[in-house]
């Protein structure tokens, strides 16, 4: 790198998304809007019994409707990650049927009938007939003896937790569009990895990654249930294949259900011991979540436990319940949210159990180092987020005794909870090339499911090219594009934005290099570390008379453009425990004679590491907290364990928070950096802004009725 950039910098400001009116205005293009010529609709047959095999598969009524181009019931040219001629659970696709319009594909599917040889099955978490087996991914853990000092703590809690399954309600249903040219495969796709789509869709077709091309410029809402390829997805574009026309499917908000993952069911026994002066000697914590009997993936909620407070005796197991259900997957803050319920109540009972504040029970066990992985924090600001975030909460009017607070008919409660989320970095790549007209066009195969990638990329990019914001165009969203990772785990500001930085400064000094050597460029034989740049003007610092714009220097010089690309790789980190943190608050009223719960106020205090775009960053607070008032109070998705079937899958029956369900939301960030994680000093958000606020409310709920809730989500029979 060469010269600072001089130009007014504007990560850190609080930037308008430059995607927003295309938003508003209906203008940006999702996975279902895609114009393909030609295209045919397809509908999926979805299985009615849990488990067993498919047996026959009657078409003929289908076949004979008007319209149908095919009813694919042979699967045999796609690689799916379940045998096809078995039901891994219930809703699974046994057949596809393809039409020129989307009613008349849906109403041959209805025709469709199917023959199974069903098999005993369970799909209960909780059923002694569960296949019951360590976690593969997260293996126990220990740390001196928990047990035997459990036995001997003056002040235990030891309490059980369950969190039913929570299922994604992204606005935007999973779509697909696949087109085949000849061996080549266009895929319109909502996905959060454009990168990893590709290699999906040719992994399971059997054609070379480079013959596929995965288009997704916007994603409406995810939370991580696009963050992998699922099994309708690769239907698409093999029925594309089959009947060599464009085919389009959109699932039913009841598929979505079944055929994308979710949060997974925990059950989790929490013990926390401590001395009279509240130091922790013990913590305990045992979890099991339910998992797909044929899928790999592990909702571990073990995590927080072990490092976040000081314990010298820690102990955790984690099991997977084996279940004949479709696979769970990432949700945002996955393991963490489920994981920290548990924690944080069990804190916030202690500190009830001691007669202790329970900001100042966190503050007293307030680790030097990271226990678990004996290892120095990076940062860890943790501290000050309880400290300046009760200031500003009101926390010191607290009442500590339950049912102490009324407003007429309601009891009034605060809570708190602290939060984590670790910090995520990954390699990424990134092109850039400034054309004759002198705007910058930055690509990145990433992605943007709401966060405001597109926003905050072009802040970076125009800081690092010297331009200004409306002279930078950041492209994403297209598997052509410099690889990215998957935008997920809070990984994308740190991962794209150090390479988006890099690219940008590469290019920047590019200019300023070119400028320097040629001899009709007014700074020409000036060191390049003299020169800065300004709003795309490269000047001598010093002597701001001599200087010339970027398109100046492309324009004499005969050419086109500049460009420049480059795969960008993290520093090693091995030797660091890398988090992001936080501190939440929340206010409850709960009437007392109905038992209803109304969160009137939530706050948190953030140590996100640098804020890009604080406006931004609040957005995604907002968000966050959204999100946990509805798995606090609201969401449980529920099975009916005769055969598997989603008995609330809609809307209408499986609740989210609504307008009227929000009141008061904010968040403030601590300032900091975290630059060991990052060039850009970022450490995450998305995540963690979900992460403790379960907690808070359920915490806030014991303060206003005395009664601990240990099981979410809190309906009105478990305070009546």
């Amino acid at each position: 790198m060469t010269g600072p950039v001089k130009t007014a910098v504007t990560a850190g400001q609080a930037v308008t998304r430059v995607d927003g009116r295309l938003k508003v205005t209906g203008q940006a293009r999702y996975a279902a809007d895609a114009q393909v010529p030609d295209v045919t609709f397809a509908a999926l047959v979805g299985s009615t019994v849990a488990r067993g095999s498919v047996d026959r598969v009657d078409a003929a009524a289908a076949r004979r409707q008007p319209g149908v181009v095919d009813v694919i019931t042979d699967f045999g040219g796609v690689t799916l990650p379940f045998d096809p001629r078995r039901v891994a659970a219930f809703g699974q696709a046994v057949a596809v049927v393809v039409a020129t319009s989307l009613e008349e594909a849906q109403h041959a599917a209805s025709l469709v009938e199917v023959s199974y040889g069903a098999a005993p099955h369970v799909t209960d978490l909780d059923s002694p007939e569960a296949t019951v087996r360590p976690g593969t991914r997260t293996k126990d853990y220990a740390r001196g003896d928990a047990d035997a000092a459990l036995r001997s703590a003056a002040v235990v809690s030891d309490l059980n937790y369950s969190i039913e399954r929570n299922n994604h309600n992204p606005m935007e249903i999973s779509a697909t569009v696949a087109r085949w040219d000849g061996g080549r495969l266009t895929v319109w796709d909502k996905v959060q990895s454009v990168s990893g789509a590709r290699t999906s869709y040719a992994k399971a077709l059997g054609v070379d990654p480079g013959a596929v091309q995965v288009i997704s410029p916007f994603v409406g809402g995810a939370f991580g249930n696009a963050g992998q390829t699922w099994p309708h997805q690769l239907l698409t574009a093999y029925a594309a294949r089959r009947v060599n026309r464009p085919v389009k499917l959109v699932l039913s908000r009841r598929q979505l259900y079944a055929m994308t993952g979710y949060r997974p069911a925990s059950r989790q026994r929490l013990a926390i011991g401590a001395d009279r002066s509240g130091r922790i000697t013990a913590i305990v914590h045992e979890g099991r979540v339910e998992g797909s009997r044929y899928d790999p993936y592990e909702d571990n909620v073990t995590g927080p436990a072990r490092f976040m407070y000081g314990s010298p005796n820690m102990r955790s197991t984690f099991r997977v319940a084996e279940l004949d259900v479709n696979p769970g997957t990432y949700m945002r803050g996955p393991g963490a949210t489920s994981g920290a319920f548990a924690l944080e109540s069990a804190m916030d009972d202690l500190a009830h159990r001691l007669g202790m504040d329970p900001i100042e029970l966190r503050l007293r066990n307030e680790p030097v180092r990271d226990l678990e992985e004996d290892l120095p924090f990076s940062t860890r600001q943790l501290t000050e987020c309880f400290r300046s975030g009760s200031a500003t909460f009101g926390w010191s009017r607290r009442n500590p005794t339950p049912r102490a607070v009324r407003e007429g008919s309601r009891l009034i409660g605060v809570g708190t909870a602290g939060a984590s989320f670790h910090t995520l970095v990954s390699a990424c790549a990134a092109s850039a090339r400034i054309g004759a007209d002198g705007v910058a066009e930055v690509r990145c195969g990433t992605s943007d499911m709401g966060p405001g990638t597109y926003t905050a990329m072009t802040q970076v990019a125009a800081d690092a090219l010297g331009l200004p914001l409306n002279r930078v165009r950041f492209l994403l969203g297209d598997s052509s594009f410099p690889k990215a990772p998957s935008h997920s785990g809070s990984r994308t500001m740190a991962s794209v934005g150090s390479s988006v930085r890099n690219v940008g400064a590469m290019l920047r000094d590019r200019f300023i290099r070119t400028a320097v050597t040629d001899p009709g460029s007014p700074l020409h034989n000036a060191s390049p570390a003299d020169v800065d740049v300004v709003d795309g003007r490269m000047v001598l610092r010093g002597d701001r008379t001599r200087g010339e714009w970027y398109a100046d220097l492309l324009k004499r010089r005969g050419l086109d453009g500049l460009d420049a690309e480059q795969d960008w790789q993290p520093a090693d980190s091995k030797g660091l425990s890398m988090y992001a943190y936080g501190a939440v608050f929340a206010e409850v009223a709960v009437d007392e004679a109905l038992g209803t719960v109304r969160v009137r106020r939530v706050f948190a205090s953030y140590d996100a590491g640098r804020i890009v775009n604080p406006m931004l960053a609040h957005s995604q607070a907002i968000g966050g907290m959204v999100g946990g008032i509805g798995m606090a109070l609201l969401e449980g998705t529920h099975l009916d364990h005769r055969d598997g079937r989603i008995v609330n899958a809609n809307l209408a029956d499986y609740l989210v928070p609504v307008n009227a369900d929000i009141t008061a939301l904010d968040a403030r960030f601590v300032p900091g950096e975290d630059l060991a994680a990052d060039p850009l000093g970022v450490k995450g958000l998305g995540e963690l802004v979900i992460v403790g606020i379960p907690a808070a409310i359920a915490n806030a709920v014991f303060n206003a009725t005395g009664r601990r809730v240990t099981d979410l989500p809190i309906t009105i029979d478990k305070l009546l």
